[in-house]
This record gives structure tokens, C-alpha cells and sequence, in this order.
């Protein structure tokens, strides 16, 4: 089940000024939200009545009711181990380490339970039987397609990523029949790594996107989409970015591949042997 928190924060770029105003109070006061009516909530976020109705249907609601509905579900779900809010401090390291702990379990919850698991299997395949794979990044998200390519030709799948992006956009035209592209982005909006995605899909290559939305540019372009939740929104207002959600899917699909790929676990101890003398 889609969290609504999750759907404002990944949407939360995409909304209009007075739209932003709601979502920003309802990501600092759920609980808040939960007892007040529509008149209340506009009122608060000094917005219309008509606003908060055009608010609820953007982030996939059918209303305000469903809204408060879904939110108090939510709560529950989230809080049912402990009082726990969205506030960092230093004054209270203990229960902020909590807050933080309980939004990232939520975080990584919600990632998982959104895989397709009919399509998982079938990018779980394209990736085993691949002659080659290119995990395409730019940014902050670079150091995630890095981390598989690790993993992944560890277990003998060929896998290339990198941090210049011309090496990248150019390795992509290479692709082909047989071939992978993993694009990872957080948004999804990333016109470099959507150029990438293009250019695989038109020379046949399989691609998968790795993003926060099924319906940004990347995730509409790409032919399997794993979707990434992410509660940065909920402790920074003006900066939203997280790896551990992405850290995660990469981490469950090596996780799969190591029981599907021939000689995976040979393949992995030679690689530790080689990288053992390094670590002395």
C-alpha cells in the first residue's frame, strides 16, 4: 500500500505554491491533520478550501476524508512501537535518533512493499542473463550505481557505471539486444539520465528505472520501474534526497542474483581473496 506521506514528499516539487503550503503542514503535523476539518486545514495553511480539495486529488486521494483516513493508518503503522515524531534536535539526541530510525524503517518498508514482484522477477532474469549492464547516475545518486556495479560483477555479471558523464552517455550507444540499463535517479526527472534510458530502448536493450516516481519522465520511459520512498521531505524542507532507499533496491536484487546466477558464491570468494591483501 502507497504511503501517503510518501506520495506528497515525491510529488512535493510538482505542486503549486498554494498546494505547497498544505503539503508542508500536513509533513510537519500529521497527527494535527488527522482532528481538523477541511475549513481548519485551509485555514492554517492560509489557502482555499477549493485548494486543499485540488491538494488531495494530485497526490492520488479521493478527498479530504480519505486523506485523513489514510494518515491516521499511517500513524499507526509507523508509530505503533514508540512516540515518535519528525523533529531533530540535539537537545534530545536519544529520541531524535529514534525519530529518524522510525522514518527510515518506514522508508525502506515502504520500498519494498511497492516491488512488483511479477516484474521483479523478470528484471531479476534480464539482469542474470545479460551480456552486459550500464547503471547510469548523475549526482548525489552516482555513488548507488557505483555500489552495483561493485556487487554485480562480483557475481560475474559484467556491469559498468561512472562519475563522467560523456563516458556514460557514450557506453550507452553501445548497448543492445541482450544488454541492461539501470537508471537511478531520485526524482526521476534527470534529463541526462533520461537521454540514456532513450538511447537504450531504441537500440533494444532492456531498461529498468530506479526512481521515486512511476510517473516522472524517466519512470513513463523506462520498461520496469521499482519505485523509492523517501521521508527526507519530513526532517528538511527545501532539500530532499536520500540513497538509502536506492542502497536498498540494488542490495535486494544482488541479494537474489547470489541464489540465481551460476557460481555466484565462487565468483564472490575469488573476488575476496583478490581484495583480501589490501585489507591487511
Amino acid at each position: 500500500m502507497e504511503s501517503v506521506l510518501d506520495n506528497i514528499t515525491v510529488l512535493y516539487d510538482q505542486l503549486f505554491d498554494a498546494e505547497k503550503k498544505i503539503a508542508k503542514y500536513i509533513l510537519n503535523n500529521p497527527k494535527e491533520v488527522v482532528d481538523m476539518t477541511v475549513s481548519e486545514l485551509a485555514e492554517t495553511s492560509d489557502v482555499s478550501i477549493a485548494s486543499v480539495s485540488r491538494f488531495c486529488r494530485k497526490v492520488g486521494l479521493k478527498g479530504f476524508a480519505q486523506l485523513k483516513i489514510s494518515l491516521a493508518q499511517e500513524l499507526v503503522d509507523t508509530h505503533k512501537s514508540g512516540e515518535v515524531s519528525n523533529e531533530i534536535s540535539v537537545e534530545d539526541i536519544p529520541q531524535s535518533l529514534q525519530n529518524i530510525l522510525a522514518n527510515k524503517i518506514t522508508e525502506l518498508k515502504q520500498t519494498v512493499n511497492q516491488i512488483n514482484t511479477d516484474e521483479f522477477k523478470a528484471i531479476l532474469e534480464g539482469i542474470r542473463d545479460a551480456s552486459r549492464v550500464q547503471v547510469v547516475a548523475v549526482g548525489n545518486t552516482i555513488p548507488v550505481a557505483i555500489d552495483a556495479a561493485f556487487k554485480f560483477n562480483e557475481l560475474g555479471i559484467p556491469t559498468t557505471a561512472g562519475t563522467i558523464w560523456e563516458t556514460q552517455l557514450s557506453y550507452s550507444f553501445t548497448l543492445g539486444k541482450g544488454d541492461v540499463l539501470i537508471a537511478i535517479s531520485n526524482s526521476g526527472e534527470s534529463d541526462k539520465v533520461l537521454e540514456a534510458v532513450k538511447i537504450a530502448n531504441k537500440n533494444g536493450a532492456m531498461t529498468l528505472g530506479i526512481t521515486n516516481s512511476a510517473l516522472s519522465a524517466i519512470g513513463e520511459e523506462v520498461q520496469y520501474h521499482i519505485t523509492t520512498a523517501t521521508r527526507e521531505k519530513l526532517f528538511l524542507d527545501e532539500f530532499c534526497f536520500s540513497r538509502v532507499s536506492a542502497m536498498t533496491v540494488i542490495e535486494v536484487i544482488f541479494l537474489f542474483l547470489t541464489v540465481m546466477v551460476e557460481n555466484a558464491h565462487k565468483s564472490m570468494i575469488q573476488c575476496e581473496e583478490m581484495f583480501a591483501v589490501d585489507k591487511r
